[in-house]
């Protein structure tokens, strides 16, 4: 019962918050002149994901900084990445197309400003890697999944390179970091994890009745990348391989 209760309490406070925060964002951010509206999009993610990780139950722990600016590389597991980087800082997001057309977290990803990527698109689209150099500009994080879909966590999946093509041309400094997530009730492959042909709603809806999901973050140092994109794609998933073990 007091399970049920707890459930049922989290999926109405993130619905009304979350709605709040949409009409929020509607009102006030038309008003930031047009350089520092990717920021303030940034920010606005950043309150809504430290208020949903707060109702929600995520404990998230860090090793090391996430970076203050330039790109951010990590593995992808679920949709409850975004929330936790964004709750540790004002982060913009790169992700498919097919995001935009999700219930709930579409509608938040517009809103946060996501760049959004077709499938058959590279990354290395001048539009692309333009939005790409205004965001950084703005001074936020701009967050890459080089995975290109979520997993179950059993591994890292290899770095697509095309997807960072764009920190070969901005030459921007680049860092990795290591998403990792830990259930006392149930099964983080899963419950936590979103992949293969998995519902989202339903999904979603499980996880407000967990007790607390744990989740890990961590970061390696800011740095320039030498190299190509095929070598640069190969020494981010060392690094991520390395914080995971």
């Amino acid at each position: 019962m007091r399970t049920a209760f707890l459930g049922i309490w989290r999926t109405c406070a993130v619905t009304f918050f979350s709605l709040c925060a949409l009409v929020e964002n509607a009102i006030t951010i038309p008003f930031f002149a047009p350089a520092h509206r990717l920021h303030a999009r940034a920010g606005w993610l950043h309150r809504w994901s430290r208020f949903a990780s707060r109702v929600v139950g995520i404990r998230i722990t860090t090793r090391g900084a996430m970076p203050p600016s330039g790109l951010l590389v990590s593995n992808h597991l679920s949709y409850l990445d975004v929330i936790v980087l964004s709750s540790i800082r004002p982060c913009v997001f790169v992700a498919k197309r097919d995001v935009a057309g999700w219930p709930f977290f579409g509608w938040l990803a517009r809103a946060a400003g996501t760049i959004f990527v077709d499938r058959e698109q590279r990354l290395s689209s001048p539009a692309v890697v333009d939005l790409v150099r205004a965001t950084l500009a703005s001074g936020s994080v701009v967050v890459l999944f080089p995975e290109g879909t979520s997993s179950d966590g059993s591994t890292v999946l290899p770095f697509k390179s095309a997807l960072l093509e764009s920190a070969v041309q901005l030459r921007c400094p680049v860092a990795s970091a290591s998403i990792q997530y830990a259930l006392d009730d149930g099964s983080v492959a899963d419950e936590v994890c979103y992949w293969r042909d998995m519902t989202l709603v339903p999904h979603l809806l499980n996880l407000f009745f967990k007790r607390e999901i744990r989740s890990s973050c961590s970061f390696s140092p800011l740095r320039v990348r030498a190299g190509n994109r095929k070598e640069i794609a190969r020494e981010l998933r060392d690094e991520v391989m390395s914080m995971r073990s």
